[in-house]
C-alpha cells in the first residue's frame, strides 16, 4: 500500500484495531486506484471517536454544535485530480451516530462505516458535494469504489 495510516481508538464500542485495518485496507486501495493514484506516498491518520468528542470537534472546527457520522481534515489544499501532498490528513468517525445511522438505514455497520470512510478519503483528495454538480461526481465515485469490494450503492433506498 502506498499510504501508510495511524488508527487510534479513542472509545468504546468499536473493533479492535486489526479488524479496523481489515475494514479499511482495501477501500484505500480502491479509492487510490480508482483515482489514478496507485503509485503515491502518503500519510494518514484515522480516528475512531465517540459522539461527545466528535460534537466537539465539529463545533471547534465547523461551529456546528451536534454530532455527525465523519468529519475529514485534510493537510494540504488539493483539488480533484491533483497530487496529493505527503500527507493526505485526518477522518474522524463518531460510533454511535455510525450505528445508529447503519441501524435506521438497514444496512451492516461495516458497509456503513466502509461508505464513509471513502466519503472521508473523497474529501481529502479534494472532492465535496456543496453543490449538485459536485454532490453527483462524489456520490458517484463512492457508489464506484464502493462496489468493487462487495458494497452495494448506499444510496438506493
Amino acid at each position: 500500500m502506498t499510504v501508510r495510516y495511524d488508527v487510534a481508538i479513542n472509545a468504546e464500542g468499536w473493533q479492535n484495531e486489526e479488524a479496523l485495518r481489515r475494514i479499511v485496507d482495501p477501500l484505500l486501495q480502491a479509492t487510490l486506484v480508482e483515482l489514478g493514484f496507485g503509485k503515491i506516498e502518503s500519510e494518514l491518520s484515522l480516528v475512531f471517536t465517540d459522539d461527545k468528542d466528535i460534537r466537539a470537534i465539529n463545533g471547534q472546527w465547523r461551529h456546528i454544535d451536534k454530532p455527525t457520522n465523519v468529519l475529514s481534515f485534510p493537510a494540504f489544499p488539493v483539488k480533484p485530480g491533483q497530487q496529493p501532498g505527503p500527507i493526505l490528513g485526518d477522518i474522524v468517525l463518531a460510533f454511535e451516530t455510525v450505528e445508529r445511522e447503519a441501524r435506521e438505514e438497514n444496512k451492516s455497520f461495516d458497509d456503513h462505516l466502509g461508505h464513509l470512510i471513502v466519503h472521508g478519503l473523497l474529501h481529502l483528495m479534494g472532492y465535496d458535494h456543496q453543490t449538485d454538480e459536485e454532490a453527483e461526481q462524489m456520490e458517484g465515485l463512492e457508489i464506484k469504489i464502493l462496489s468493487q469490494i462487495g458494497i452495494s450503492n448506499p444510496y438506493s433506498e
